[in-house]
């Protein structure tokens, strides 16, 4: 039996994480022994999970989950009662790799018992055979894609970076935020009211975040930041101010000669923890020195203020500002691997073996009802594997295109054979332009695909998808994604809805 990560395990870079799963023992003091007459209780995440759970520990568990049915684990906010279930857990289990919004994150690692496991399944999925795939983003945005990254090790996963705004020079003013879902921002930084040491984005460790930059006037504008790292109220790691420099509305190549450029593509301002230094992550340069870089703010990025109280620190209604967008709609906190390893059912195989290895050293005397419940399991995933694999290839080639509202199909694409085409996702600061609408309008039609997806949990974000599907005579059809569906809420019935959707939806034969 392999070894599992378990409470609160000092938190690596991803990418050495995944490659070592270095060895932590199971068995501490509490870990092991008998199930009580209740059953050994179990408090999981999310409700995919609890079937897992549930069904391979039979009548010897008792599981409840924190994110309820319909629910979605990347915004769900706990409430008191819900550390309350965690606090009489026997054994723990997430998701995580980032899928969890990070208060789910904090409210296990604050209140799991101590020498009750907490343990995150898709790090501890690899070595039981799940393939991890990286979390690739393509928006076709034609100005820069400017969020934050944090990287570095931290003393536990529910530690806290804050990226502080320290100065700032230029003609006008600068405000940084992020709008949810229903479009209302949240400020992070506003150089309108002053610096104050109120300026702050936090993130939690190995993750990267998108956010919208506001800028009132053109010219060369210089934003100076610093970071540090807090665990359990205590600082462990302090990263050093560093300048950026952004040309707003003016030559970008004559504001520092020598200096790279960043007109295009996907870029994040990025905390080291390990060097205690910014770079500028860039996907397709690598890293850059902040002091030999400058990001373009062009004069076709100017959008007006929309006319809604929300977005009065910008200015009068109406009023036109530079802005580089953040692209997705909502909060969105990821880190560099797609944490949604289930759509590929070889995947959840692996989380199954985890799950059973768990309990066996929660419960040792379950261990042959464990075993026999995950053998049987294994099979039946065995036989929805190739389930799912033969619906999936009666769809004609050209139509394996996938346009969802959520990216969380990766793991299905790549295991059965199919594309995860995307689309253009509107200015989340304000109503969609005419030029994003033509532009999902182009990426349908150029794939001429017979239908689009969307998630029933995540209907605000399905808006401008479902338009522009009716306007061009594109049919609407569902998937399920980190939700089961709640007429037949189990992971088999997933899979299989999700198989036989995509078949009648793509012209397959269903």
């Amino acid at each position: 039996m392999r070894p599992l990560h378990h409470r609160r395990p000092p938190h690596r870079r991803t990418a050495a994480l995944l490659a070592a799963a270095a060895a932590v023992p199971l068995a501490a003091a509490g870990c092991s022994g008998a199930a009580g007459a209740d059953g050994t209780q179990v408090v999981v995440t999310t409700e995919i999970i609890k079937d897992w759970t549930e069904i391979v520990g039979g009548d010897r568990v008792d599981v409840e989950t924190i994110v309820p049915p319909g629910g979605d684990p990347h915004s769900y906010e706990p409430s008191p009662n819900d550390a309350a279930k965690v606090a009489r857990a026997d054994l723990a289990f997430t998701n995580h790799l980032l899928l969890e919004d990070h208060p789910l994150i904090k409210l296990f690692d604050a209140n799991v018992p101590e020498g009750a496991p907490n343990i995150a399944l898709a790090e501890n999925a690899e070595p039981y055979g799940a393939k991890l795939i990286p979390l690739v983003e393509d928006v076709g945005l034609d100005v820069v894609w400017l969020g934050f990254g944090v990287r570095g090790e931290t003393e536990t996963r529910s530690a806290e970076i804050d990226i502080r705004l320290t100065g700032a020079t230029g003609p006008g003013t600068v405000a940084m935020f992020l709008t949810d879902a229903f479009g209302i921002p949240e400020i992070y930084w506003n150089t309108g009211d002053g610096i104050d040491g109120t300026d702050v984005i936090t993130l939690p460790p190995e993750a990267h975040t998108h956010v919208n930059w506001t800028f009132t006037e053109p010219g060369v504008y210089e934003l100076t930041a610093a970071a540090s790292a807090t665990d359990d109220g205590a600082t462990t790691a302090e990263v050093g101010e560093a300048t950026f420099t952004f040309a707003v509305g003016v030559n970008p190549r004559e504001v520092r000669e020598g200096a790279t450029v960043l007109d295009d593509g996907h870029t994040d301002l990025t905390a080291d923890l390990d060097t205690g230094a910014f770079v500028v992550r860039d996907d397709e340069r690598g890293d850059l020195a902040p002091a030999d870089v400058v990001i373009d703010v062009p004069t076709r990025s100017i959008e007006q203020i929309p006319d809604a109280e929300a977005f009065a620190f910008l200015g009068e209604p109406g009023q036109e500002l530079y802005q580089l967008p953040q692209a997705v709609l909502g909060k969105h906190v990821h880190g560099e691997i797609d944490p949604h390893v289930w759509q590929n059912v070889a995947n959840a195989k692996a989380y199954v073996e985890v799950i059973a290895n768990a309990l066996i050293e929660v419960d040792p005397d379950g261990r042959d009802e464990f075993e026999a419940n995950r053998d049987a399991y294994l099979a039946e995933l065995d036989a929805l594997d190739a389930e799912v694999a033969a619906a999936i290839d009666t769809i004609p080639e050209a139509n394996r295109q996938l346009i969802t509202t959520h990216d969380a199909f990766g793991y299905l694409a790549d295991r059965y054979g199919m594309q995860v085409a995307g689309f253009v996702v509107p200015n989340p600061a304000a109503e969609p332009s005419a030029q994003q609408v033509e532009k999902l309008t182009e990426t349908i039609a150029d794939l001429d695909v017979p239908a689009v997806f969307v998630e029933p949990n995540l209907h605000a974000r399905a808006s401008v998808l479902r338009q522009v599907a009716e306007d061009e005579g594109v049919e609407v059809c569902t998937l399920h994604g980190d939700a089961l569906p709640q007429d037949s809420p189990t992971y088999l019935d997933m899979m299989r809805q999700n198989a036989a959707e995509l078949s009648r939806c793509l012209g397959g034969d269903s």
